[in-house]
């Protein structure tokens, strides 16, 4: 199904909206993250970044010495520098439309929520990517079969009978382009010595456009 939930990263660390600055600076260096949802009793609040931190002006206070920029982070408040309106998905929506959401607000991440609110995880563009090499089966053993198919009722059943007639399976499809009543399909199948497919889809009077084989 390719729900956020099956992709986001669980267990999210999150902060306090009376956290400082320079605990978020430490928390984010310790565990290597760069986004930090903020919650009040599980709820979510804001949402705190590196690049907020760069842009807030505690870390460009140049004229400031080593020791008054330390205390001035260790007084500014998550608070004072979050987003507020967070923008955000439900755990049970489609990838697809977390990846739309992203686009849309030009965003890198979305914290995460169930149906009561709760934060339970967060979604990058690194999921995203995950996921569009799963829908594609990128890291599977076979062949990926680029083919030209007309497109009209019925078309994939008669494709994939020659799949079937060379006993080959086919594990995943995807349409990438259309043009003059043409689809590309990419098509993931479990063969690595794909030739004798190759030949036979083309002798049935289909263009194969690419065809890639892995096998490790």
């Amino acid at each position: 199904m390719f729900k956020v939930k099956d992709y986001m990263t669980k267990n999210v660390i999150c902060a306090e909206p009376d956290a400082t600055i320079s605990q978020i600076i430490d928390l984010m260096k310790e565990k290597g993250i760069h986004r930090v949802p903020v919650v009040e009793k599980g709820k979510l609040v804001g949402l705190i970044t590196e690049g907020m931190i760069s842009n807030s002006g505690t870390t460009n206070a140049t004229s400031l010495s080593i020791y008054e920029l330390n205390y001035l982070l260790s007084k500014t408040t998550v608070s004072t520098v979050m987003v507020k309106k967070v923008i955000s998905v439900d755990e049970n929506e489609l990838m697809e439309y977390a990846t739309q959401k992203m686009l849309k607000n030009n965003i890198g991440c979305l914290p995460v929520t169930n149906a009561s609110g709760d934060v339970t995880g967060i979604v990058t563009q690194n999921d995203v990517f995950k996921c569009f090499l799963n829908v594609l089966g990128w890291d599977e053993v076979g062949s990926r079969i680029t083919v030209a198919v007309k497109d009209e009722i019925g078309a994939i059943g008669k494709l994939s009978q020659i799949f079937v007639e060379n006993n080959v399976n086919i594990n995943h499809i995807g349409v990438y382009s259309f043009e003059d009543g043409i689809a590309n399909l990419v098509i993931r199948c479990d063969t690595t010595e794909p030739d004798d497919l190759q030949a036979d889809l083309e002798r049935k009077g289909y263009k194969v456009l690419e065809c890639f084989v892995r096998d490790k």
